[in-house]
């Protein structure tokens, strides 16, 4: 049995398997990565980085959306 971790997306409270890789967790979720900027602890995450991150207990996520207007 894989031990779980508890992380926050957007506020919410969910749990997830240990040693998960970011790029994975938001790829389940179906985040559009090119519409989307990703958050992590309060820092702006470089998306050519997302393979080398591993979700730790506790992380907060954020999944800001692009709004356009004029």
């Amino acid at each position: 049995m894989k031990k779980k971790i508890k992380i926050k997306i957007n506020g919410k409270q969910i749990m997830i398997n240990d040693n998960t890789k970011l790029h994975v967790f938001l790829k389940k979720f179906e985040v559009p990565l090119n519409k989307v900027a990703i958050e992590l602890n309060r820092e702006i995450v470089d998306k050519k980085k997302l393979n080398d991150i591993t979700l730790k207990t506790n992380d907060k996520i954020e999944v800001v959306h692009f709004i356009g207007g004029g």
